[in-house]
C-alpha cells in the first residue's frame, strides 16, 4: 500500500481529483485530497489575506492528521507551488514528488515570476472590483471554479534544503493545452536525469483527459 496526497490547482477544489482518488483507493491505497483554505469545499473561507504559506500549512496539517509517515505528493497547476513548499518542510518523507502540468518554481520564485504579461494583466484587472481575489483565467470555463486569493500568486517559495531529500521527481506535461505557461518547465526537466518526464495528449485537465495514463504513472511510484 502507498499513501498519496493530491493538491489541486487555482480556482478549483478537491473535486478535480475525484476520479483519480477513487481509482487509487480502488487499487488499495490511502489518499488525502488536500483541501485548501478558501477554495473548493472551503470556498466560504475565501478572503484576500490567504497566502501561499497558508496553503502549504493546510497540506502539512492534513498529512499529519492522516498519519502518513511516507507518501507520494502530487500537485496540479498552482498545486505545484504548494507541493514545492511542502517538500521544503517534509522532503525526507516524500517517496515521489509529481508535478501534473504544474508550476515548478525555483528558490525565491513566486508564481507571478514564472508567467508573462497576459497572466499579469489578468491577475490585476480581474480583481479590480474584488480586491485581492482573482477570477479564473479565460478559457477555464468550468462553472465550479471560483475566485482565487492574489497573495498566493505573488508570495515566493523559499527552499530549506529539505526538498533536496526527495529522491524521485516526476513531471507530466499536457501537450494539448495551448497556449501553455508550462513550456519553460518542460524544457527544464526534459532530458534531465534527475527527472522522470512524461507527455500527455491532454488539455490542462490532464487527470480528466488521460485518467489511465496518470493513474499508471502514480501507481509506478509504489515501493519507492
Amino acid at each position: 500500500m502507498t499513501d498519496y496526497v493530491l493538491v489541486h490547482g487555482a480556482w478549483g477544489g478537491g473535486w478535480t481529483f475525484d476520479r483519480l482518488a477513487a481509482d487509487l483507493r480502488h487499487a488499495g491505497h490511502r489518499v488525502v485530497v488536500a483541501q485548501l483554505t478558501g477554495l473548493g469545499a472551503h470556498a466560504t473561507e475565501l478572503n484576500p489575506a490567504i497566502t501561499l504559506t497558508r496553503h502549504i500549512d493546510d497540506v502539512c496539517h492534513q498529512i499529519a492528521h492522516a498519519g502518513f509517515s511516507r507518501f507520494v505528493l502530487v500537485g496540479h497547476s498552482y498545486g505545484g507551488m504548494v507541493v514545492t513548499g511542502v517538500a521544503g518542510k517534509l522532503g525526507a518523507r516524500i517517496d515521489a514528488l509529481v508535478y501534473l502540468d504544474a508550476f515548478l518554481p525555483e528558490d525565491g520564485q513566486s508564481l507571478w515570476d514564472t508567467v508573462g504579461e497576459f497572466e499579469h494583466n489578468h491577475y490585476i484587472d480581474s480583481q479590480k472590483f474584488t480586491p485581492g481575489l482573482v477570477a479564473p483565467l479565460p478559457g477555464l470555463d468550468n462553472p465550479r471554479l471560483g475566485r482565487h486569493p492574489l497573495l498566493t500568486l505573488i508570495e515566493a517559495v523559499r527552499f530549506s534544503g529539505e526538498e533536496a531529500k526527495v529522491k524521485r521527481r516526476i513531471y507530466v506535461f499536457a501537450a494539448g493545452w495551448q497556449p501553455t505557461p508550462f513550456t519553460r518547465f518542460r524544457d527544464r526537466v526534459k532530458g534531465d536525469p534527475a527527472w522522470e518526464y512524461h507527455e500527455a495528449d491532454a488539455s490542462h485537465d490532464v487527470m480528466g483527459d488521460q485518467p489511465e495514463q496518470v493513474l499508471q504513472i502514480l501507481l509506478g511510484c509504489m515501493g519507492n
